[in-house]
């Protein structure tokens, strides 16, 4: 489960969504669910539809840049349309905003074990999205090829979620084998893995 598969974001965000806001994504929605259903019929869907799902996304960004439920609706909007780069700059942007609604260092490098337990402590669902964020994040960074930073933003999350409820330790292991071959190939013809 990431950022992909959060349900009940109402659990997960304290502040309200505003109504024009709520209108916004819903009519994104629409648009989203024709494009999801003409993908299934033919190859080719309107750019017309694809337009529009973002625009309304964009004005509701403008309108709440801040809340997590528009980078959450613009994060998926962006996987879907294969567009990573994009959708990492929305799982990104949700760690940072989830750390500052934590009251911890908006860089998500300082976070320990004593400071996301003590994050828990003042609301286990913001801090539970900030570890589906960074999952999220993770798994974006193994679909782009980078292996070391996927398993930088998976390393805090499996070390904090011990008995593996977010499902991020067999994502950390890829990324710690992918990492593992990379320096293996870059160090040419002199080292080789064992069982290669």
């Amino acid at each position: 489960m990431d950022l992909l598969e959060l349900d009940g974001e109402g659990l997960y965000f304290e502040h309200p969504l505003p109504a024009d806001v709520q209108a916004l994504i819903a009519e994104s929605s629409a648009h989203y669910r024709t494009l999801a259903a003409d993908a299934r019929e033919e190859d080719e869907i309107e750019p017309a539809r694809v337009d529009a799902a973002e625009w309304a996304l964009l004005r509701a960004h403008l309108r709440a840049p801040e809340h997590l439920s528009v980078i959450v609706a613009l994060y998926r909007f962006f996987y879907y349309r294969h567009r990573y780069d994009e959708a990492l700059l929305m799982a990104e942007r949700a760690i940072v905003l989830s750390c500052r609604q934590l009251a911890l260092d908006d860089d998500w490098r300082r976070l320990g074990q004593a400071e996301l337990e003590a994050a828990a402590q003042r609301s286990m669902s913001t801090t539970r999205f900030l570890l589906l964020a960074l999952k999220g994040a993770g798994w974006l960074l193994l679909r782009q090829d980078r292996p070391e930073a996927a398993r930088e933003r998976l390393s805090p999350v499996v070390a904090f979620d011990s008995e593996d409820r977010l499902g991020a330790r067999d994502l950390l292991g890829w990324a710690e084998k992918a990492a593992t071959r990379a320096q293996v190939e870059a160090a040419g013809d002199n080292v080789h893995l064992l069982g290669d």
